[in-house]
Formats: structure tokens, sequence, C-alpha cells
């Protein structure tokens, strides 16, 4: 007899993301007319800028001829790549990587689902809420959370970190110690971001308790202010203590492309039960050259073009595209009454649903009424009901329609 992992089925219902699909499907089959606007999942609209597009085609085209041909590469990523994002994403920060403190992979979500397997299951984990829901459930499926109050909406083994309006939605310190913290900043899905000084309060934290920071840095293209991090390794000391996550997802369209990078300096160390330190890069290493094959040469082509000069010209053409629809969204819903956080270094608005009206409740509204979807905030945590996100990925159309709807609609 076939035994279940047990710990999925400690999972609350669907997927976000599978029960918002559930919702819309079920409504266009009864109101085959309506005019949908999709600004909930983070997916982008945009194509692929050419100098991406390029790099592809002569990607392809080598491995066409038997004298360029790639088969397997390594699991790590391929060097030309790796040294052109610690050229252009790191060093001109002042942050020293090693070529081997970088791997490249298929995707944040990814990465941050399956680097909780190098931990423990006896880990304290603390989780900002709201928070991107793949950082719980992946810790869920391994068995690391306990089991879930339905009545709170939380997991009885996590220490949750509540991102308020009264701490400006920005997480306290752990009152009671932990071992795996995840941050993300600019954050999914309040659009908020930490200043150096408290960033480096999680990374002072962390090295006083041995913790392990595993910070998502996704959407660090899109910071607009001087003095916000693009990097936690701006931090002094974060070498010892954290690992970065990053994407070319939406910072270049990579979404159905797939190609991101986590980097995973040798500083960083784990424990076993005597005590002894182990490397969380060589454990990683070990992790990807088991279980992950690597990304194909034409993409890994395509992201290195992402730093060219051109690539470079074109990336911030489409990034400063969305951060106009994140303006227009911003201030369409503040004239409209609305309470809005984000969409200043972030591509998601966080907006205060009217009149306590619930998550769920406001996204059937919103869909029925204005034909607008989002994503309710219940679904990235208990803190998260009440509010709900928007995205700046749709359209210049569609996201001026949307916020007109809004408006007359609502």
């Amino acid at each position: 007899m076939a035994l279940v992992n047990e710990n999925y089925l400690k999972l609350p219902g669907s997927y976000l993301f599978s029960e918002i699909a559930r919702r819309i499907n079920k409504f266009k089959a009864d109101n085959p007319e309506a005019d949908i606007i999709r600004l909930g999942i983070g997916d982008v609209t945009r194509p692929l800028s050419p100098a991406v597009i390029e790099a592809m085609h002569q990607g392809v085209e080598e491995m066409s001829k038997a004298e360029t041909f790639r088969g397997y590469g390594p699991e790590q990523g391929y060097q030309f790549l790796i040294e052109k994002i610690m050229n252009h994403d790191f060093i001109p920060r002042g942050v020293e990587l090693s070529v081997d403190e970088v791997f490249i992979s298929d995707g944040a979500k990814s990465d941050t689902a399956n680097f909780q397997e190098l931990f423990g299951l006896n880990n304290i984990m603390a989780v900002t809420d709201p928070v991107y829901p793949v950082y719980v459930d992946s810790n869920v499926m391994a068995g690391r959370t306990g089991f879930y109050d339905s009545k709170k909406g939380q997991y009885d083994a996590i220490v949750y970190l509540p991102c308020t309006e009264e701490n400006g939605m920005k997480p306290s310190l752990p009152k009671t110690r932990v071992d795996m913290i995840y941050l993300c900043f600019p954050n999914n899905p309040t659009g908020m971001t930490l200043s150096k000084e408290e960033l480096k309060q999680w990374v002072d934290y962390a090295r006083e308790n041995r913790s392990i920071i595993l910070f998502d840095a996704a959407y660090e293209g899109y910071i607009q202010e001087e003095g916000v991090p693009h990097s936690i390794f701006e931090i002094e000391g974060a070498r010892e203590v954290a690992v970065e996550f990053r994407s070319f997802s939406k910072t270049a369209g990579f979404t159905g492309t797939r190609c991101a990078y986590t980097i995973v300096p040798k500083d960083v160390k784990v424990y076993d039960s005597q005590g002894k330190a182990h490397s969380l890069n060589q454990l990683w290493l070990r992790r990807q050259t088991t279980k992950f094959n690597g990304v194909s040469y034409p993409v890994q082509a395509a992201a290195a073009a992402i730093f060219t000069e051109e690539g470079q010209r074109q990336i911030r053409e489409t990034i400063d595209y969305y951060m106009e629809n994140a303006r227009i969204i911003r201030e369409g819903l503040q004239k409209a009454g609305y309470t809005v956080f984000g969409g200043v270094n972030a591509p998601y608005i966080w907006m205060k649903t009217p009149n306590h009206m619930g998550s769920w409740e406001f996204f059937d509204k919103l869909m029925i009424n204005a034909h607008v979807i989002g994503t309710p905030g219940a679904g990235f945590g208990a803190n998260g009901e009440g509010y709900f996100r928007l995205t700046a990925f749709g359209t210049r159309e569609n996201t001026l329609r949307a916020i007109e709807r809004i408006k007359t609609r609502m």
C-alpha cells in the first residue's frame, strides 16, 4: 500500500492562484460576454526585448551545428552569464563574489521552494505576514510547520512577523529565537521596501542568533528611490548569514522563458547536531548537481544579453513602462479614496478593502461589478485579510481601463 506524504494534507485548499483561476473560469462560463481585465497574477505582458531575442536565436543557431553544439551544461550555470551577473549587479554596489557563489536556475520560485531542503525539520522558521505563499507551502510539504489552525489561518510552528498599517507594513524583529528567516524586499505582496539601516537590524539579529536569512530580491530591478538596498550583501556581515534569490522573470520578461540565480556565499554556515559547521554553498551545490541539470544554453545566452548596453536600455524601458502603470494604479486608487501601499519601488499595489470588506468578498465584487481581477490579501496570510493586491504588469490600456472601472463601478 502506497502511503501519502501527510504533510501535503496539511495544506489548506488549493494554491492561491489556482483558486483565482477557478473563480475566473466559472465567472466567464456564466458571463461569456464579460471583458475581463487581469491585474492579479504577477505575470508580465510585454514581450522579450530585441537584444534578448537576438541572443536566443543565436544560441539556437549554435545548437544546430556540430562545432558549436552543447550537451549537458554545468549545473551551476555557464560562466559567461555568471560573470556578467557579478560585474553588473554586484561589483558596482561594492559586493565581491566568486564565480562558484552564483547558481543559475530556472526560477526564484523553484529556488525559494527548494532551498529549505538543506535545513533540518526542527528549525524554527519565521515569515512576514502577509507573505509570498511558496515560502510557507514548501515548508509545509517538508513537515517543518506543524498543524494548520483554520481559525487563525496560520501554522502553529511558524513564527509570523505581522506587517500592518501600524508598523508601516514592515516586520519587527522576532521576539523569540528563530533559525530561518524569509524576507522579500521590495516586498511581494505589499510593495514596501527596507532601508539599509532597517535591513542591517536583521543581519545583526541573524549574526547574533546564528540564523539564516533567505532574502528574495526578485523585484530589486524596480527600485526607484535612492538609499534602498538592491542586495542584502550591501549590508556588512550579510555574507555570513544570508542567501539571496534573484530572477529575470519580472525584470526582463522571463516568466515563460525561465532563468534566475541564487547567491550562496561560502561564508554562510549551518550546523549539525554536534555543533559542527557546514557550508551551505557546498550543500546547495550537492543538491543542484543531484536534482537539477541546469538551464538550457539558448536561455542562458539570452539572459546574458540583458547585460549588454542595448539590453540594459531595453530592459529599463520595460521596467519604466510597468512602473508608470504602478503610478497610474496607485494615484488612481488614492484619488478614489482608497488607502494604498507600495507601487513606488515595486510593481505591486497593496490596497485596503473598503468598509472592512473581506478580501475574497472584494475579489468577487470587483470581478462581478468591474470585471477586474486582483489578488485577495487573505491568500498571502492572516494579516492580508482586509487587503487586496493589484499588479502593474498589465498593458497601459488595460491599466487605465481598470482604474476607470474601479472609480465608476465600485
